[in-house]
């Protein structure tokens, strides 16, 4: 219930645009706020996230995070300008960067071996539940109330989440771990959020823009001093000695690359399901789908296959099938039918499942007991930077195909400009000026930049797979280190976890 908010609120909001656009007045420097603000503070607070729930409980943390999100939920619908939707996601972004990271850290406190790789099912499917449902959803809230429905959804979620978290799940917290230093704090949250604003921003005020170059700059600068600090600190807050460890630094990559190529595929989809296939936006959430049912079988499938095969293997399958997938979807041209597109979506969210559990699975797996909190946050963080720089580079190197191979011959020059904004952008001006051979370039030149774009998704997920087969540990549990040295093996401690001794 806690990540299923998060899942939905990542693609719920991108329907909602053009009405928000007419009824309050936003424009289109607004309206990428309104989308931006969320994630940036999400990357930006996830580090220090984790370390809250070791040293003041996870379970309290985990609420105040859901607590935080209701907040900004229950300000958007009541917004009557840009800014203040700004504010409200705002607040929801650091809600949810509470809500992933320590909705994952109280696995490894909870589970065993057998049962973690279930549980790290679990999430993944509730995540990848909200993902495709949330434009389905939106598309119908839009047609029957107004566009602040779309937070509404999120109200009885988050009560319920609340609820059963309070309910159900113990409280555990690390006595020994390092107090929350608030210059590191500082360091961590400036500079991821500098790196996420730069590389979101950079594809369309261009990279040498000064906010974007001041940005990046900024963020080298603060993350260099972070990194230098946390090392000679007796105590850190960004456990650098995680990645040393094989298990976790090698699943973390899996991690990272797998949501860097999610992240931009979902970011050229809709725009093909609505403007080249033509659908509103209740027809593309049920047309994603298929990506949907393929993740749900293979997150649901991940455990039995981990327990018979190794993770290494599962993992190294499933990115292959990834792989295979995005090259596939490369070969769409404007003819094709959807059955074409529903099929490499399916093998899409197969591949990704068995991708995706099994890595998560093995970098819990890999954490001790007391250091879950640190180490989800820093995943997670990775995870959310991967996702940022997938959106950023994927959508620049479609947006540059596509204004390259847009035939604007004839259009007057401001509405020639406005054309190759977008794909959509493009329909408008051809629609209004009556040049149906404008709208059918463009449909050509979004799609062959989409088939770049899963190239090189393609390309990045085969390379991933070949790496994981040769350089993954053999049981993808990571190497089981000696009691207090980082492992996930050590009875002792999980019994004293789940007796209360760790509380």
């Amino acid at each position: 219930m806690s990540v299923l908010v998060l899942g939905f609120d990542l693609t719920i909001l991108n329907v909602a645009l053009p009405t928000m656009a007419a009824d309050i007045g936003a424009g289109t420097g607004e309206l990428q706020w309104i989308v931006d603000s969320y994630a940036v503070v999400f990357a930006a607070c996830m580090l220090p996230a984790g370390l809250l729930g070791d040293r003041f409980g996870r379970r309290r943390m985990l609420v105040t995070g859901l607590v935080l999100f209701l907040a900004g939920s229950l300000l958007g619908p009541f917004a009557s300008a840009p800014e203040a939707v700004i504010a409200a996601r705002t607040v929801m972004g650091l809600g949810g960067a509470l809500i992933l990271p320590l909705a994952l850290s109280v696995i490894p406190t909870l589970f065993g071996d057998e049962e973690r790789a279930r549980a790290v099912g679990a999430v993944t499917a509730g995540m990848a539940v909200g993902l495709p449902a949330g434009p389905l959803l939106g598309g119908w809230l839009l047609d029957h109330f107004w566009w602040g429905a779309i937070f509404i959804l999120n109200i009885p979620l988050v009560v319920l989440g609340i609820a059963a978290v309070l309910l159900l799940v113990p409280e555990t917290r690390d006595p020994s771990a390092p107090r929350v230093d608030p210059v590191s704090t500082a360091l961590s949250v400036l500079g991821l959020g500098g790196l996420v604003l730069g590389v979101m921003e950079g594809p369309t005020r261009g990279w040498f823009d000064p906010l974007v170059a001041g940005a990046l700059a900024g963020s080298a600068v603060l993350l260099g001093r972070l990194v230098l600090r946390e090392r000679r600190a007796a105590r850190p807050m960004l456990d650098l000695e995680l990645l040393g460890d094989r298990a976790f630094r090698g699943n973390a990559i899996v991690a990272v690359v797998a949501t860097f190529v999610m992240a931009g595929l979902l970011f050229v989809l809709p725009a093909y399901l609505q403007a080249v296939l033509g659908n509103d936006p209740f027809g593309t959430g049920l047309r994603l789908m298929p990506l949907m049912a393929g993740l749900l079988v293979a997150a649901r499938a991940a455990p039995l296959m981990m327990a018979r095969l190794g993770s290494r293997v599962v993992v190294s399958a499933g990115m292959a099938v990834f792989a295979f997938a995005m090259l596939l979807g490369a070969r769409s041209d404007v003819t094709v039918a959807y059955g074409f597109t529903a099929v490499w979506l399916a093998a899409t969210g197969f591949g990704l499942g068995f991708a995706l559990v099994p890595t998560t699975d093995a970098a819990l797996g890999a954490l001790p007991v007391s250091r879950a909190g640190r180490g989800t946050g820093l995943l997670t963080t990775l995870r959310q930077v991967g996702a940022a720089v997938g959106v950023a580079l994927l959508g620049s190197l479609l947006n540059g195909v596509f204004t390259d191979r847009l035939d604007t011959e004839g259009v007057p020059g401001a509405a020639a400009e406005e054309a190759r904004g977008s794909v959509v952008a493009a329909h408008a001006v051809a629609e209004r000026l009556g040049v149906p051979g404008l709208a059918e370039s463009a449909e050509s030149a979004y799609v062959h930049g989409m088939d770049l774009v899963l190239l090189v998704c393609g390309i990045a997920a085969l390379l991933t797979a070949v790496a994981t087969a040769v350089l993954l540990p053999d049981d993808g549990k990571g190497e089981q280190s000696a009691p207090g040295e980082g492992g996930l093996g050590d009875g002792a401690g999980m019994a004293s976890v789940r007796s209360g001794t760790g509380q």
